[in-house]
């Protein structure tokens, strides 16, 4: 990893790409219309450059240091994971360079310094919260002063999730056994998620909305994709903009039952 900062010895002399995302307007016409007819808007990827300023003591500091650069920025390595800091806020996203590292020559470089320019290809336009957040199925009441297999709280069948992030945010569910059928319900779209099984005590069921997997997770932590066990008629949800009223349910007795989601809301610019 390199650290590119304000102080070095990597210092960041300008950076591109931080809210700049263009949208694709997709439109049609009908024969003889005037003009076109709005069906959707879409953003294409994030595009960042950035500038860099490499400071060293010598000609061989500078060498080690260009040389670590295009180790971290390799295109050949696959995406990058790229943080941002401001404000003391991080949101991060995943990008690939499209290039080593571009060393300016001339006013560019001495023995002391030099100038490097990085282009990364983020294919997913948002950024996203570096902490994720975690809607439990137990909300915590109290405590005692008692040690064992107990938990205490109320359970959340049915609760709100407020999105107040720019998009829907894809979520990630854990089904814990026992259960028969467990689904996942969003009342706010109509929207659902049901696997068509019946999962056992210390059994668990992994659905990824936005990489569309499902795992079964057995006692021993194997681990095996089952998409077939997702009902036909299931979506892929993710929880739109404001409030999303998620409820959970299945065709057995629920008491004691376990569902977690967990999401990461995105943002469109930082």
């Amino acid at each position: 990893s390199v650290q590119l900062s304000e102080t070095g010895p990597y210092v960041i002399q300008s950076i591109i790409g931080l809210g700049d995302v263009d949208a694709d307007i997709q439109m049609q016409a009908a024969p003889y219309q005037q003009g076109r007819t709005y069906i959707d808007s879409k953003l294409i990827p994030r595009f960042i450059n950035i500038e860099v300023l490499i400071k060293g003591t010598d000609d061989e500091d500078i060498s080690t240091k260009r040389e670590h650069l295009g180790k971290v920025c390799n295109p050949v390595s696959g995406q990058l994971r790229i943080q941002y800091e401001y404000g003391g806020r991080i949101k991060e996203t995943y990008g690939a360079a499209d290039h080593v590292p571009r060393y300016l020559s001339g006013e560019g470089r001495s023995r002391t310094h030099q100038i490097a320019v990085i282009d990364l290809t983020c294919p997913n336009p948002f950024w996203r919260t570096l902490q994720q957040t975690q809607e439990p199925t137990f909300e915590p009441r109290f405590r005692f002063p008692i040690s064992g297999p107990f938990i205490f709280g109320i359970q959340r069948d049915r609760r709100q999730m407020i999105n107040d992030g720019d998009s829907p945010a894809p979520i990630f569910v854990e089904f814990h056994g026992p259960a028969l059928n467990p689904m996942i319900i969003n009342n706010t779209t109509g929207e659902f998620i049901k696997i068509n099984q019946e999962l056992l005590e210390g059994e668990i069921m992994e659905i990824d909305t936005e990489a569309g997997t499902v795992f079964f997770v057995e006692p021993d932590g194997t681990r095996r994709n089952v998409f077939n066990w997702i009902d036909d008629a299931a979506t892929f949800f993710e929880l739109v903009i404001g409030e999303n009223d998620i409820e959970y349910t299945a065709d057995s007795d629920i008491q004691g039952a376990i569902v977690n989601i967990t999401y990461s809301k995105l943002y469109n610019a930082i």
